[in-house]
């Protein structure tokens, strides 16, 4: 088991220490931390050279009275459709900062409402280390089956969850928000596994409080649940993010438990060199929570360096656990020789300039997925948050097709995710695809209940980019993941035209893992170059011994080359 101390970190006297209790705020006495930790960063960024903030431990609240609020267009967040305000509710706002330390001494941050706890933009040599955060009341809300019957089931409300029962349906209510209709997780505590379901709290005939915070939910027919299962509730609307990152280099959270992410959980976007190392992203032992995210946990979007995640735990989310890509934009119009228009597909992501002059980029067919032009971007003019025109440094190359796209190069980031922690996840631990150097290894995926790893591509749906050409998935411990219809590692780009001479993926080794696994596949590879798949163990589970009776049983492969596959039985 990975066990995370947090340990007070010894300060190099070099840097100039300003204390957060000197601006205006105590630990544990309740009172808005806000205001006192806006002076304090402003007092920071008036300072030159390496500055400390140290925060004595204790417990602060931000609460979003006096909270910062700005507009930012955040990949993968909310649509027009959803919510067209971009405003973001800031808790802690670092903009512009440099050589700056945030020392959190083990302290507890409690924000209120709905905010995005630090929004890091345009900053440079900033770490983030040895603290926790939560938020008093979490989006996503949790009941425990106590007691089942012909026709309705027993709940017990965790005590961090309110309600209230208007005309016999159920009401999510928090801190300025509340919902009764949205996605639902059950968990079950026995096999330490999550998977997503239908509402129960949408199909209940009526709801009926039988004492404070124990509900019975009422069915026509006799409803199949277990009791000891928790059900998990959100509204799906992706408003904040736990933690934004963006236009900024060379940032460390370090020594960090973010015990509740609202919407996607740590956002990085077209910044390079983030590290992210022994961090805790699970629920406070203390607290009884079963869910710690509401959607992705470590999501990046066109980035460049390097990514790092290492040495940490994830446990709870309602999403993916790392999810590393890039945006392909779809040209719409070519407006002169050197000029071409371009668009954001996906509801979900738009609005941010995805290129800047000189990135290098390349054009991509939507049906094959492969390229077939490069170019260099000279100017960007912005039309609208969905459009864009690009101006290129050579002419447009001819026969463009209608749904072709382009992919911006240069923010395409190297990756490394090494000796974590996946846990109760009911989607996939690990998607990635740069054309960067990508390491995956010795972590441990427990229960996946979609794929362990993919690995996809597409320019038709998500729009997430793209190819990937050094990959290496090593010594990794794979514990029941997947099932039908998801292998534990699945690369499949979305292509349609598919040609086993025009690969769009290339050079991914599979070495030295460990597979505990039942009916599951292994590996399903599609319009791979260059695929190892060696000295890997398989342990069977269960009663399927005859199903991988060769290793081609356990193995699919579609128009698939330079395949060297060996070692799984």
């Amino acid at each position: 088991m990975l066990i995370i101390s947090f340990t007070e970190h010894s300060v190099d006297s070099s840097p100039i220490v300003i204390r957060l209790t000197d601006y205006g705020v105590l630990p544990d006495s309740g009172l808005d931390a806000q205001p006192a930790m806006n002076r304090a960063i402003q007092a920071a960024a008036d300072l030159t050279g390496k500055v400390l903030l140290d925060c004595p431990k204790g417990c602060y609240h931000f609460y979003p009275d006096e909270a910062i609020r700005k507009p930012y267009y955040i990949s993968n967040t909310t649509s027009e459709e959803e919510n067209p305000d971009v405003t973001k509710t800031i808790g802690i706002l670092l903009k512009g900062l440099r050589n700056l330390t945030i020392e959190g001494n083990g302290s507890l941050f409690i924000f209120h409402g709905k905010q995005t706890m630090f929004l890091l933009d345009g900053c440079k040599n900033v770490e983030i280390r040895n603290l926790h955060t939560d938020y008093a009341r979490p989006t996503v809300t949790e009941m425990t089956i106590t007691e089942s019957g012909t026709h309705y089931f027993d709940v017990q409300v965790h005590s961090d969850s309110r309600y209230e029962i208007r005309d016999g349906k159920l009401v999510w209510i928090g801190e300025g928000w509340s919902f009764s209709e949205g996605p639902m997780q059950t968990y079950d505590p026995l096999s330490n596994t999550t998977w997503r379901m239908d509402n129960w709290s949408e199909l209940a005939d009526s709801v009926e409080e039988l004492e404070p915070m124990k509900l019975r939910l009422h069915f026509d027919h006799g409803p199949e649940v277990v009791p000891g299962h928790v059900l998990q509730s959100r509204d799906g609307i992706r408003d904040q993010v736990g933690v934004f990152i963006v236009e900024s280099s060379n940032i460390t959270f370090s020594n960090v438990g973010l015990h509740f992410l609202h919407g996607l959980g740590v956002v990085g976007q077209f910044s390079d060199n983030l590290t992210f190392q022994r961090m805790d992203i699970s629920p406070r032992l203390e607290i009884g929570r079963t869910v710690t995210g509401f959607a992705d946990f470590i999501h990046m979007s066109s980035c460049r360096g390097k990514i790092t995640v290492a040495d940490s735990r994830f446990a709870g989310s309602h999403d993916d656990v790392v999810n590393v890509h890039g945006t392909y934009l779809r040209i719409v119009e070519q407006t002169s020789a050197n000029k071409v228009k371009v668009r954001f597909m996906h509801p979900q992501t738009y609005g941010f300039l995805a290129f800047h002059p000189g990135d290098e980029i390349e054009f991509v067919r939507s049906g094959s997925l492969t390229t077939y032009a490069a170019n260099e971007v000279i100017e960007v003019t912005r039309l609208n948050p969905r459009e864009l025109i690009l101006t290129l440094a050579q002419p447009i190359p001819e026969g463009i097709g209608s749904h072709d796209v382009i992919e911006n190069v240069t923010w395409t980031p190297e990756v490394e995710v090494v000796n974590n922690h996946l846990a109760r996840v009911p989607t996939r631990g690990i998607l990635v695809t740069t054309r960067r150097k990508v390491e995956i290894k010795g972590n441990v995926f427990e229960r996946m209940q979609m794929s362990a790893i993919l690995i996809a591509l597409d320019a038709e749906s998500w729009y997430e980019s793209g190819k990937v050409e050094d990959v290496t998935i090593a010594e990794n411990h794979f514990i029941e993941c997947g099932g039908i219809g998801h292998p534990v590692i699945l690369i499949l780009p979305e292509n349609t035209e598919i040609d086993q001479s025009a690969p769009v993926h290339q050079g991914i080794v599979i070495k030295n893992n460990r597979f505990e696994t039942g009916e599951t596949l292994a590996l399903s590879a599609k319009s791979t170059r260059g695929l190892v798949f060696s000295a890997n163990e398989r342990v069977t589970l269960g009663d399927n011994t005859d199903r991988f009776s060769s290793l081609e049983d356990a193995i699919r492969l579609t128009a698939c080359s330079e395949v060297d596959i060996l070692d799984y039985l």
